[in-house]
Protein backbone atom coordinates (compact mmCIF):
# COMPACT_ATOMS: atom_id res chain seq x y z
CA UNK A 1 0.00 0.00 0.00
CA UNK A 2 1.44 3.36 -0.38
CA UNK A 3 2.14 5.95 1.84
CA UNK A 4 -0.80 8.08 -0.05
CA UNK A 5 -3.31 5.73 0.09
CA UNK A 6 -2.07 4.87 3.22
CA UNK A 7 -2.81 8.86 4.60
CA UNK A 8 -6.18 8.51 3.03
CA UNK A 9 -7.27 5.53 5.11
CA UNK A 10 -6.22 7.11 8.26
CA UNK A 11 -8.21 10.15 7.22
CA UNK A 12 -10.99 7.65 6.54
CA UNK A 13 -10.88 5.80 10.14
CA UNK A 14 -10.45 9.48 11.83
CA UNK A 15 -13.83 10.93 9.88
CA UNK A 16 -15.97 7.76 10.98
CA UNK A 17 -14.57 7.74 14.75
CA UNK A 18 -15.06 11.41 14.64
CA UNK A 19 -18.73 10.75 13.73
CA UNK A 20 -19.33 8.03 16.12
CA UNK A 21 -18.56 10.32 18.80
CA UNK A 22 -20.93 12.96 17.72
CA UNK A 23 -23.74 10.61 17.47
CA UNK A 24 -22.68 9.28 21.47
CA UNK A 25 -22.05 12.90 22.36
CA UNK A 26 -25.91 13.48 20.88
CA UNK A 27 -27.53 10.47 22.39
CA UNK A 28 -26.35 11.75 25.86
CA UNK A 29 -27.49 15.26 25.51
CA UNK A 30 -30.73 13.91 24.26
CA UNK A 31 -30.84 11.46 27.14
CA UNK A 32 -29.67 14.47 30.01
CA UNK A 33 -32.46 17.05 28.23
CA UNK A 34 -35.19 13.89 28.92
CA UNK A 35 -33.81 13.00 32.57
CA UNK A 36 -34.17 16.63 33.18
CA UNK A 37 -37.83 16.70 31.60
CA UNK A 38 -38.69 14.25 33.74
CA UNK A 39 -37.58 14.96 37.49
CA UNK A 40 -38.73 18.47 36.70
CA UNK A 41 -42.23 16.48 36.00
CA UNK A 42 -42.03 14.82 39.10
CA UNK A 43 -41.35 17.51 41.26
CA UNK A 44 -44.39 19.29 39.71
CA UNK A 45 -46.47 16.33 40.26
CA UNK A 46 -44.81 16.15 44.01
CA UNK A 47 -45.87 19.67 44.59
CA UNK A 48 -49.43 19.67 43.47
CA UNK A 49 -50.13 16.11 45.10
CA UNK A 50 -48.85 18.01 48.17
CA UNK A 51 -50.83 20.98 48.00
CA UNK A 52 -54.06 20.99 49.79
CA UNK A 53 -57.40 23.14 48.48
CA UNK A 54 -58.22 26.45 50.78
CA UNK A 55 -60.11 25.00 53.84
CA UNK A 56 -62.98 27.81 53.13
CA UNK A 57 -64.06 29.30 50.11
CA UNK A 58 -66.02 32.13 49.78
CA UNK A 59 -66.88 35.27 47.60
CA UNK A 60 -67.61 39.31 48.59
CA UNK A 61 -71.05 39.99 47.73
CA UNK A 62 -71.14 43.84 48.40
CA UNK A 63 -68.64 46.34 49.63
CA UNK A 64 -69.98 49.74 50.75
CA UNK A 65 -67.59 52.89 52.30
CA UNK A 66 -68.95 55.84 54.24
CA UNK A 67 -65.92 58.38 54.03
CA UNK A 68 -66.50 61.03 57.47
CA UNK A 69 -65.16 64.13 58.00
CA UNK A 70 -65.67 65.02 62.10
CA UNK A 71 -65.25 67.78 63.63
CA UNK A 72 -65.52 67.96 67.61
CA UNK A 73 -68.08 70.85 69.07
CA UNK A 74 -66.39 73.75 70.34
CA UNK A 75 -67.69 73.43 74.02
CA UNK A 76 -68.24 70.76 76.16
CA UNK A 77 -71.34 69.52 78.04
CA UNK A 78 -71.91 72.55 80.59
CA UNK A 79 -71.42 74.52 77.77
CA UNK A 80 -68.09 75.62 77.97
CA UNK A 81 -65.69 76.64 75.58
CA UNK A 82 -63.21 74.22 74.50
CA UNK A 83 -60.79 73.71 71.11
CA UNK A 84 -62.06 71.60 68.29
CA UNK A 85 -60.25 69.03 66.39
CA UNK A 86 -61.20 67.19 63.42
CA UNK A 87 -60.64 63.75 62.02
CA UNK A 88 -61.34 61.48 58.95
CA UNK A 89 -62.24 57.87 58.81
CA UNK A 90 -64.12 55.60 56.25
CA UNK A 91 -66.14 52.74 57.38
CA UNK A 92 -65.72 49.71 55.09
CA UNK A 93 -68.84 47.08 55.18
CA UNK A 94 -68.43 44.15 53.36
CA UNK A 95 -71.19 41.36 52.77
CA UNK A 96 -69.64 37.85 52.62
CA UNK A 97 -70.32 34.43 51.99
CA UNK A 98 -68.25 31.69 53.21
CA UNK A 99 -68.44 27.96 53.14
CA UNK A 100 -66.74 25.26 54.52
CA UNK A 101 -65.47 22.92 52.23
CA UNK A 102 -62.74 21.08 54.64
CA UNK A 103 -63.74 17.71 56.70
CA UNK A 104 -63.50 19.54 59.92
CA UNK A 105 -65.17 22.58 61.82
CA UNK A 106 -63.43 26.18 61.04
CA UNK A 107 -62.94 28.85 63.63
CA UNK A 108 -63.31 31.87 62.46
CA UNK A 109 -61.50 34.32 64.98
CA UNK A 110 -60.57 37.35 63.17
CA UNK A 111 -61.35 39.16 59.79
CA UNK A 112 -58.54 42.28 58.28
CA UNK A 113 -59.49 44.46 55.76
CA UNK A 114 -56.58 45.13 53.37
CA UNK A 115 -56.37 48.97 51.84
CA UNK A 116 -53.24 48.92 48.87
CA UNK A 117 -51.94 52.33 48.05
CA UNK A 118 -50.04 53.25 44.64
CA UNK A 119 -46.76 53.46 47.06
CA UNK A 120 -47.28 49.57 48.08
CA UNK A 121 -47.99 50.47 51.41
CA UNK A 122 -50.46 48.98 53.15
CA UNK A 123 -53.14 49.55 55.61
CA UNK A 124 -55.00 47.16 57.64
CA UNK A 125 -58.08 47.55 59.59
CA UNK A 126 -59.34 44.22 62.14
CA UNK A 127 -63.35 43.13 61.44
CA UNK A 128 -65.65 44.74 64.70
CA UNK A 129 -67.51 42.38 66.61
CA UNK A 130 -71.19 41.49 65.82
CA UNK A 131 -72.07 43.67 68.89
CA UNK A 132 -69.89 46.56 67.83
CA UNK A 133 -71.39 46.33 64.49
CA UNK A 134 -74.49 46.98 65.80
CA UNK A 135 -73.23 49.88 67.85
CA UNK A 136 -72.40 51.65 64.93
CA UNK A 137 -75.86 52.08 63.67
CA UNK A 138 -76.83 53.63 66.73
CA UNK A 139 -74.04 55.72 66.37
CA UNK A 140 -75.01 56.71 62.78
CA UNK A 141 -78.61 56.28 62.58
CA UNK A 142 -78.40 57.71 58.80
CA UNK A 143 -76.70 54.13 57.54
CA UNK A 144 -79.37 52.31 58.96
CA UNK A 145 -81.43 51.82 55.78
CA UNK A 146 -78.64 49.60 54.94
CA UNK A 147 -77.63 47.35 57.90
CA UNK A 148 -77.87 43.88 56.90
CA UNK A 149 -77.06 40.45 59.31
CA UNK A 150 -74.02 40.66 61.07
CA UNK A 151 -71.31 37.86 60.64
CA UNK A 152 -70.06 36.98 63.98
CA UNK A 153 -66.23 37.19 64.47
CA UNK A 154 -66.29 36.13 68.05
CA UNK A 155 -65.01 32.56 67.63
CA UNK A 156 -67.43 31.72 65.46
CA UNK A 157 -67.70 27.92 64.62
CA UNK A 158 -68.08 26.84 60.74
CA UNK A 159 -69.11 23.12 60.39
CA UNK A 160 -68.19 21.08 57.09
CA UNK A 161 -69.99 21.56 54.87
CA UNK A 162 -72.20 24.65 56.27
CA UNK A 163 -72.65 27.93 54.48
CA UNK A 164 -73.21 30.98 56.41
CA UNK A 165 -73.18 35.27 55.03
CA UNK A 166 -73.20 38.23 56.92
CA UNK A 167 -72.03 41.83 56.97
CA UNK A 168 -68.58 43.03 58.83
CA UNK A 169 -67.66 46.74 59.09
CA UNK A 170 -64.12 48.23 59.37
CA UNK A 171 -63.22 51.20 59.99
CA UNK A 172 -60.25 53.38 58.83
CA UNK A 173 -58.12 56.61 59.93
CA UNK A 174 -58.16 57.84 56.42
CA UNK A 175 -59.36 60.73 54.49
CA UNK A 176 -61.38 60.12 51.37
CA UNK A 177 -58.34 61.09 49.02
CA UNK A 178 -55.92 58.16 49.77
CA UNK A 179 -59.26 56.43 49.92
CA UNK A 180 -60.13 57.19 46.30
CA UNK A 181 -57.06 56.59 45.34
CA UNK A 182 -56.42 53.22 46.79
CA UNK A 183 -55.02 50.64 44.23
CA UNK A 184 -56.68 47.72 45.62
CA UNK A 185 -59.01 46.47 48.66
CA UNK A 186 -59.23 42.70 49.96
CA UNK A 187 -60.21 40.59 53.13
CA UNK A 188 -58.30 37.82 55.05
CA UNK A 189 -60.19 35.46 57.22
CA UNK A 190 -58.17 33.86 59.94
CA UNK A 191 -59.05 30.04 61.06
CA UNK A 192 -57.46 29.05 64.11
CA UNK A 193 -54.46 26.49 63.25
CA UNK A 194 -55.44 26.73 59.76
CA UNK A 195 -53.94 29.19 56.77
CA UNK A 196 -56.09 32.41 56.30
CA UNK A 197 -57.84 32.89 53.23
CA UNK A 198 -57.71 36.00 51.25
CA UNK A 199 -61.03 37.20 49.15
CA UNK A 200 -61.11 39.99 47.12
CA UNK A 201 -64.30 41.30 45.67
CA UNK A 202 -65.59 41.41 42.20
CA UNK A 203 -67.99 43.82 42.64
CA UNK A 204 -67.71 47.21 42.96
CA UNK A 205 -66.90 49.66 45.66
CA UNK A 206 -69.87 52.13 46.47
CA UNK A 207 -69.65 55.05 48.83
CA UNK A 208 -72.59 55.96 50.56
Amino acid sequence: MSLLRQNAQQEMDDAARGEALTKGTSHVVWATIAAAVLVSAAIALYVIAGEKPPVASGEILEVWAHPMHTVTPSFDANGDAMSQSTFDQVLVFARVRLHNQSKVPLFLHQILANVSHPDGNIDSSYAASASQYERVFLAYPELAQWRTPALSTDDFTLEPGQTVEGTFVSSFRMAREPWDARKALDFTFNFRYQKPVKLAPAVAVTDR
